[in-house]
C-alpha cells in the first residue's frame, strides 16, 4: 500500500511548502523516483512521502547538501538491505536451531577439517 502512487506533484509541493522545480530537481538526481500516469503526470506514493520527510530534515534541519543526501541515502539503503539478510539469517537459525541441537553440528577444527560434534541436550 506504501507504493500506490497518489498525490500529484502540485499537491506534494504544498505540502512540504517547496517549490515543484526543487521537487524536479530531486528526481533528477534520482533522490526521489515517483511514479509516472498514463499521461506522464508524476505520482508520489506514501513512501515517496517519507523519503522526501527525511531528505527535507537533511536538508532544511540538519544543512545536508544534496550530494551529501544522496550518500546518506545510499548508506541507508544499504543498512537496510544488511538488516533484511541479519533477519533472514536469524530466522533461518532459529528454524534449523532443533535440527543442529538433534543431530549435532559441523564445526571448523584448528587442523582446517570439518568436525561433527554433538550438542548436549537441555533436561
Amino acid at each position: 500500500m506504501k507504493k500506490k502512487p497518489l498525490y500529484m506533484i502540485s499537491i506534494v509541493s504544498e505540502m512540504f511548502e517547496i517549490h515543484p522545480q526543487t521537487l524536479r530537481q530531486y528526481e533528477r538526481l534520482e533522490l526521489l523516483k515517483p511514479s509516472r500516469s498514463e499521461g506522464n503526470t508524476r505520482l508520489y506514493s506514501a513512501e515517496d512521502i517519507e523519503k522526501l520527510k527525511f531528505i527535507l530534515t537533511l536538508t532544511r534541519d540538519m544543512g545536508v547538501n544534496l550530494a551529501g543526501v544522496e550518500i546518506i541515502l545510499n548508506m541507508k539503503e544499504q543498512i537496510e538491505s544488511l538488516q533484511n539478510q541479519i533477519d533472514m539469517l536469524l530466522s533461518y537459525i532459529k528454524e534449523n536451531c532443533e535440527k543442529i541441537k538433534r543431530e549435532g553440528a559441523l564445526v571448523p577444527s584448528p587442523k582446517k577439517e570439518i568436525i561433527k560434534i554433538k550438542v548436549q541436550k537441555e533436561e
